[in-house]
């Protein structure tokens, strides 16, 4: 059925994303697919980048890029089956790119209950579901 599941996780909330992991193990059990996790970043603004210190950016990638590879490592497949990456810009945008690059065919994104905020602006869920080209898996 799926061949390439893409799960956005935001390692700042783990916990979040753990029952959308465990979600996308299974589907991928059963069908034999890879699994992709894939963070985030924010971008630093311009503006801010002189009160940032020499090796902030690098600094940053590298700790995102062990702590996904952190959660990547206990799920339950074969180590061919897992993926992970890290990636920067805005967390919709990004997680639809490489859905699309990636050929994946379905995403499994976590969601809370949403706030206030999100009722206003949106939730980066709402955001990939309304866009995505592949189907969209919300577990709450």
């Amino acid at each position: 059925m799926y061949k390439s599941i893409l799960v956005p996780v935001d390692i700042a909330e783990p916990e979040l994303a753990e029952p959308a992991i465990a979600a996308a193990v299974g589907l991928a059990k059963g069908a034999g697919a890879s699994v992709r996790l894939v963070y985030v970043r924010s971008l630093v603004p311009i503006t801010y980048m002189e009160f940032v210190p020499a090796g902030f950016d690098a600094e940053q990638q590298e700790d995102a890029e062990a702590k996904l590879a952190a959660i990547a490592a206990k799920i339950d497949l074969p180590e061919a089956q897992v993926s992970a990456k890290v990636l920067i810009g805005s967390v919709h945008g990004e997680v639809l790119a490489e859905a699309e690059a990636s050929g994946t065919d379905l995403i499994v994104i976590g969601s809370h209950e949403p706030g206030m905020l999100a009722y206003v602006i949106g939730s980066n869920a709402s955001a990939i579901v309304r866009r995505a080209k592949c189907s969209v898996l919300v577990v709450r």
